[in-house]
């Protein structure tokens, strides 16, 4: 170890041993072993440490054993696991009862392989007053407790990949009476997640996929923060009548699966359903749905947002989206725009899916304009790098065309714009700003951070 001698010892050498137990917390437990090595004053230091991070995919189970064994510390506040489970379930299941026989508070369980499928936990696992915060990660998972669920002082879920039928579900829940966040990571199986009898879930994030189908439901009537991201089957918010954050980015290559009633009646219906959320984001897709709600003139929910964050490209066929999100929030005092390059719903479908409403697509893209009616203060926009300067450009223009009361728009290219590209964006900007009365504010993060004001 490094360190000014001090009476014939390094430095760090002489602190206190709950110093070192905090150093060599923050590394793999197999490296804080290593430091036993040092001399006879760090030959039982690391026994002691409250934290053990164990990586087992190429130690043997003899070895961890022998590790586990060697710790004397009463309690273990983190232990976490990632390990296979092919050959060793046995082992995996004592290891995990050691974590809860030394009161672990936080546990984090990282299984990963695909030669074992359909493992269950131990009783002993779902019989746990300890731990506060948990986390499973696991395609050989399945969540069926045979037992009564006893995590009393839990307040963070987080399950990916797990299977977890609805009545697997019912009973963990009611096993959490502290429960405060929950993230369901493409989990399988369970059809409905009803929350209303957990009051004190404030968090719910969820993903899907084409894969891992997840809910058809969601009751939360005390849930204030949703993150939800999905794909190709429709997911029905219930109940969210507390929530004042939202997070939709729902993720559709083509129309194939998507019927009138399910635009309609599911995606606005969605969105009415956040009619009390002051903060919303919601993605390229979503947003291309609720452009066809609009060019076939499906009425709109108010909304109260103050706050709207948009995570798109900018592509014709989201504007009409954009407009009426814009037309229904008349208290939006702040849009961010973050444009990314990801999927997108072709123009091929869209336009399909309008011949098939007797729609001439060409007349809508051209006849639906972006208009900002509505009082906004601000108006953020963030840009990614697959971006084009004059697309940008000319993408500012409308916005402040359409806006009665803008103040301030700040536009951040987070990726590559060349030299004459970005001059051009700031020269726009600044004549923009003295004809709008507008502050404007261009960014560009690429190998320095250059930025130009103008107000």
């Amino acid at each position: 170890m490094n360190g000014d001698p001090i009476d014939g010892h390094d430095f760090i050498s002489s602190l206190p041993d709950a110093i070192l137990h905090l150093i060599l917390s923050s590394i793999p437990t197999k490296s804080a072993i290593r430091t036993s090595a040092l001399s006879k004053r760090w030959r039982h230091v690391w026994c002691e440490t409250p934290s053990l991070s164990i990586d087992s995919h190429r130690v043997v189970a003899r070895s961890i054993n022998k590790t586990l064994a060697t710790f004397s510390a009463p309690k273990v506040a983190t232990f976490h696991l990632r390990t296979s489970l092919a050959n060793r379930i046995q082992h995996v299941d004592s290891w995990i009862e050691f974590a809860i026989a030394h009161y672990s508070e936080k546990l984090s369980l990282e299984f990963r392989d695909t030669r074992v499928r359909d493992y269950d936990f131990p009783d002993v696992f779902y019989a746990n007053s300890t731990v506060k915060q948990l986390l499973v990660e696991s395609g050989s998972v399945v969540m069926n407790p045979k037992c009564n669920v006893s995590w009393t002082s839990l307040k963070n879920l987080s399950l990916s990949y797990c299977k977890l039928s609805d009545d697997a579900l019912l009973k963990i829940l009611s096993g959490c009476p502290l429960l405060e966040s929950l993230e369901l990571m493409f989990c399988d199986e369970f059809r409905c997640l009803d929350l209303s009898r957990s009051p004190r879930v404030m968090r719910l994030e969820m993903d899907r996929s084409d894969w891992f189908l997840g809910p058809t439901e969601i009751v939360a009537p005390h849930v204030q923060c949703l993150r939800l991201r999905h794909s190709r089957l429709p997911c029905r918010l219930v109940d969210v009548s507390c929530l004042t954050e939202a997070n939709l980015n729902i993720y559709f290559c083509d129309l194939g699966t998507l019927t009138a009633d399910f635009l309609q009646g599911n995606v606005v219906k969605m969105l009415a359903k956040l009619e009390n959320v002051v903060k919303l984001t919601v993605g390229a897709t979503f947003l291309q749905m609720l452009s066809l709600a609009a060019l076939c003139d499906v009425r709109f929910p108010t909304l109260k947002v103050e706050h709207l964050t948009l995570e798109t490209m900018i592509v014709r066929s989201v504007v009409p989206g954009i407009t009426k999100l814009l037309q229904n929030s008349p208290g939006l005092r702040k849009l961010t725009i973050h444009t990314v390059k990801c999927s997108i719903i072709s123009e091929a479908h869209l336009n399909s899916y309008l011949r098939s409403h007797s729609l001439n697509q060409r007349q809508c893209w051209r006849s639906k304009d972006m208009t900002f009616p509505g009082s906004m203060e601000t108006i953020s926009m963030l840009v990614g790098k697959y971006a084009e300067s004059n697309l940008v450009a000319s993408f500012v223009e409308r916005l402040l065309r359409n806006t009665r009361s803008l103040e301030t728009m700040v536009v951040l290219l987070v990726g590559y714009l060349d030299a004459s590209g970005f001059e051009e964006l700031v020269a726009m900007a600044s004549s923009l700003s003295h004809k709008r009365n507008v502050f404007i504010s261009i960014k560009q993060s690429h190998v320095k951070n250059v930025s130009n004001t103008f107000s």
